[in-house]
């Protein structure tokens, strides 16, 4: 009769072992529960004290001590947690740790960090875009363990700040009217596309200068005089994605200013260019007429230094029907209320919501008068909620079985106009949406591929994604050393450079914008193209930096090149004179006259040669330091912003050429991507190898410790490989191994982005290696950055790791096991449509990811972790 119960007391002992909970069901998304002392003390006694005990201390760290977590120890529990998620530890040749086992410990580690830190700041690392790859990447595209159970996907309920792009964007619909698509010059800016930087790099919203006839002064006379304000959201983020709905709110800061703008862009609805004169007589047809009316002095950079025409070049509002008059009507104090709501929040609003705002201006103006008072109850509208947030927060939706609830109507709609543009939905989308045929799957597929098949219908969104993950539009921001940049052979200094760097962004955008057209094998074309969009200043930066014997020999090149040219003109002025002596005894000798005008009109066409035939120069004289780029070719644009520097502003005209075969190969090797990884003083090749193990090759790069001095010796007379001898020490070399042997290839070109055959007059060395990289066809090393991109541009891994940041891009979180059918279906979607970016994003936009929500359920509050 005993026996009964001791084989009871067994099965339970077993069930409480470590193994036995490594055998359990794993529900990715399901809390993990257990105390510190009966679920992650025996993993650590089991993985981890072989290294970490008191005795041996790898690392100078033991773990013997390591109690349950708490705000004190939370940092050495997040540094566990990601070498454990990204399996290093333990290491692989120690004790080996099961899949199910591994994720477990993981998820145990993140629940109670997020416990712990609830007061305190929170826990949050493992949703940030750097820290996705940390599901591994097998699990994701291979068969999963025995022991994984799936749950179908879903993202959480949730509010979606607009991004500052998107906002200045909306405003700008306002107050400017952008032109219309035109298919015979694709690159131009267009109505719907984004508001692009100006030539500084700053995102700014300009008022009037359509309208601008003349103005006092110079570029900076102009740029100082002009009506614009910045944009006023702000991103915590400055690479990388940035579009996550956690990371973004509006503080009390930003709603200050937000109704601040308001008053500007009303007033400019209202009025114009007479909202920004301080004289009616600064609106003429007329410049001159200006001349007798404007004050004395010195105007340069004062608002009254403009004129502006009569035209009227803004969108007209019923904002203008309300204002015109000393009085309002309800009719016209509606129509400006419900314009202004769906202009800002991209829906009509409901009764209540317009009669709310009515009251809200009536009211002001009642306080204020008509005028100020319409302006202060419409500025109202700016600070709407979903003036500046998208709800996901499906609060009708039926929950199916698994509570998930299906965005629908509006919510939506939004949704899929917010996957690809940044304007309201167009008519079409509109109607679909009032006509309720906004609810299913297949009405998303309708509405994203009529979309994605209108060139006319502008896709800001795409662009950024791409912008987003190759980080190419940050080398403007790269705040380089004068010195520094002279010794790369450029021949732009400070606002010159960054002028460039700006301009290079653009290019890249008309780059990436040709290959979307073409839709073939994108991230291979955007990876391996030899074309390239270039301004004429592009052909020093896609040049070759000349070794000193090189730049002698160009000298003597040049000094024998100007010996034979004047040799040739003294040679012509002898013919000249000779002729001319002729010509005195011989007055009527008609052929030695003809003869004589020949040759004086070749002297003269010698000495006044036509710029396309003059050497290339830089200021202050010829570069003898680079062979500049021949990059001739087809003429295109790239999309600028309105002027912004008067006469200095950004120009759209660009040249679609070939980049200087052997020497360059896609966007890795363009210098708009190679400085915008560099920093004040040279190249930075761990940043390029981080980019690479992150952005191709899906790895994880651990934090940082706070106690490692991350900085390389002050060597001037050292290049960077050999300062970087300092990575190898074998605490750094564990991670430094993973991405150093990736960005050192590409010091085959200088921080400036030129290409170079040596370093401080040594010979340069570009070899490199890819480790570990999850796919041993793409491990080994390679002789330069034309090597290693070349195989991985033709990598099944690499383009899985793309579509792993298209589905963060367009759903705003990073991907979880129960994502892996999405992405899958993407990937698989992308292969069988040859490379096709539409095909990509149809995939992942009617994906249950982006269709369904799931409302977070608070939890029922946890015993202490230990």
């Amino acid at each position: 009769m005993n026996c009964l119960p001791l084989t009871l007391l067994v099965a339970v002992m077993v069930l409480l072992t470590p193994k036995s909970r490594a055998a359990e069901r794993y529900t990715p998304g399901e809390p993990v529960r257990g105390k510190f002392q009966d679920f992650a003390q025996p993993f650590l006694q089991k993985h981890c004290y072989d290294c970490h005990d008191a005795e041996t201390q790898k690392g100078d760290l033991s773990l013997v001590n390591l109690g349950k977590v708490d705000e004190t120890n939370a940092s050495l529990w997040k540094s566990i947690w990601a070498q454990v998620t990204l399996q290093e530890m333990p290491p692989k040749q120690k004790s080996r740790v099961e899949t199910v086992e591994r994720l477990r410990f993981s998820d145990w580690i993140v629940g109670e960090l997020q416990r712990v830190m609830k007061d305190k700041g929170g826990f949050n690392a493992h949703l940030d875009p750097k820290k996705g790859n940390f599901v591994a990447h097998h699990l994701l595209f291979g068969p999963l363990p025995a022991g994984i159970q799936l749950q179908p996907t879903a993202s959480p309920a949730r509010l979606w700040r607009v991004t500052p792009q998107e906002h200045i964007t909306r405003l700008n619909e306002l107050i400017n009217t952008e032109p219309a698509y035109d298919p015979k010059k694709p690159g131009l800016r267009t109505h719907g596309d984004a508001v692009p930087v100006n030539h500084g790099g700053e995102l700014k919203l300009y008022f009037g200068v359509d309208n601008i006839l003349r103005w006092e002064g110079g570029t900076v006379a102009y740029a100082t005089a002009v009506k614009s304000v910045p944009v006023v959201l702000s991103s915590a983020r400055k690479s990388g994605l940035k579009n996550y709905p956690d990371f973004h709110s509006v503080n009390s800061a930003e709603a200050t200013q937000i109704l601040g703008k308001a008053e500007d862009i009303l007033k400019f609805m209202a009025y114009g260019p007479l909202s920004l004169v301080g004289l009616p007589e600064q609106i003429t047809a007329d410049p001159k007429t200006y001349d007798q009316f404007k004050p004395k002095g010195d105007l340069r950079g004062l608002p009254t230094a403009i004129v502006y025409s009569p035209k009227v070049l803004r969108p007209l509002t019923p904002v203008v029907d309300l204002m015109k008059e000393n009085e309002s009507t309800d009719a016209r104090l509606r129509a400006s209320v419900d314009y202004l709501f769906e202009a800002l929040t991209f829906r009509p609003p409901v009764a209540k919501e317009s009669d709310n705002y009515v009251q809200i201006v009536k009211d002001a103006i009642a306080k204020v008068g008509h005028r100020d008072g319409a302006i202060m109850g419409l500025s109202s509208i700016f600070l709407d909620r979903d003036a500046l947030f998208r709800p996901e927060l499906v609060e009708t939706g039926k929950p199916d079985r698994h509570g998930r609830v299906m965005l629908q109507d509006w919510e939506l709609g939004l949704a899929v106009n917010h996957a690809l543009s940044y304007l309201k939905p167009d008519a079409t989308l509109r109607q679909a949406i009032l006509a309720g045929r906004m609810r299913t799957r297949e009405d998303v597929q309708r509405e994203v591929t009529r979309m994605l098949n209108d060139d006319s219908i502008r896709k800001p969104r795409v662009l950024q994604f791409f912008r987003d993950y190759f980080d190419y539009d940050l080398a403007g921001y790269i705040c380089k050393d004068t010195k520094a940049l002279a010794a790369t052979g450029v021949s732009t200094r400070g606002d010159a450079h960054f002028r460039a760097m700006f301009d290079a962004a653009a290019s890249t955008d008309r780059l990436i914008e040709i290959i979307l057209q073409e839709d073939k094998h994108v991230l291979k074309q955007l990876l391996t193209t030899q074309r390239v969009v270039a301004t004429r200043t592009d052909e020093t930066y896609f040049g070759t930096r000349l070794n000193k014997a090189e730049q002698a020999a160009a000298v003597a090149a040049k000094k024998q090149t100007d010996l034979a040219e004047m040799q040739k003109l003294e040679e012509l002025k002898k013919e000249i004179a000779a002729l001319e002596a002729k010509l005195k005894t011989e007055t009527q000798n008609k052929a030695t006259q003809k003869a004589l005008d020949q040759k004086r009109k070749l002297l003269a066409a010698e000495e006044k040669q036509p710029e396309d035939r003059k050497p290339k120069r830089k200021r202050g004289g010829s570069n003898d330091e680079v062979a500049e780029a021949d990059l001739d070719g087809l003429q295109t644009y790239a999309r600028v912003g309105h002027r912004s520097f008067g006469t200095g502003s950004m120009k759209p005209e660009r040249t679609l050429a070939t980049a200087p075969a052997g020497q360059r190969l896609g966007l890795l090797t363009h210098p708009a991507w190679l400085v915008s990884q560099s920093d004040a003083m040279d190249n930075h090749a761990i940043h390029r190898g981080i980019w690479i193990r992150e952005r191709l090759l899906g790895g994880g790069i651990p934090d940082v410790p706070i106690t490692v001095d991350a900085q390389l010796p002050d060597e001037p007379h050292n290049t960077l490989r050999e300062r970087m001898r300092v990575t190898r020490e074998k605490y750094c070399w564990t991670c430094h191994q993973k991405m150093d042997p990736l960005g050192l290839p590409f010091e085959m070109y200088n921080h400036a982005g030129l290409f170079r055959t040596t370093e401080l007059d040594k010979p340069v060395n570009t070899t490199g290696e890819i480790i570990d990289s999850g796919d041993p066809k793409l491990d080994g090393p390679v002789s330069n950055a034309l090597e290693m991109i070349k195989k991985l541009a033709n990598s099944e891994r690499v383009e899985q790791v793309f579509v792993r940041h298209a589905f963060r891009f367009w759903m705003g979180r990073n991907e979880t096991l129960n994502d892996a059918p999405v992405l899958q279906a993407a990937h698989r979607a992308y292969r069988a449509s040859g490379g096709s970016m539409k095909a990509l994003i149809t995939s992942l936009l009617t994906s249950d990811a982006f269709l369904y929500r799931k409302v977070e359920r608070a939890e029922p509050a946890r015993a202490s972790g230990g």
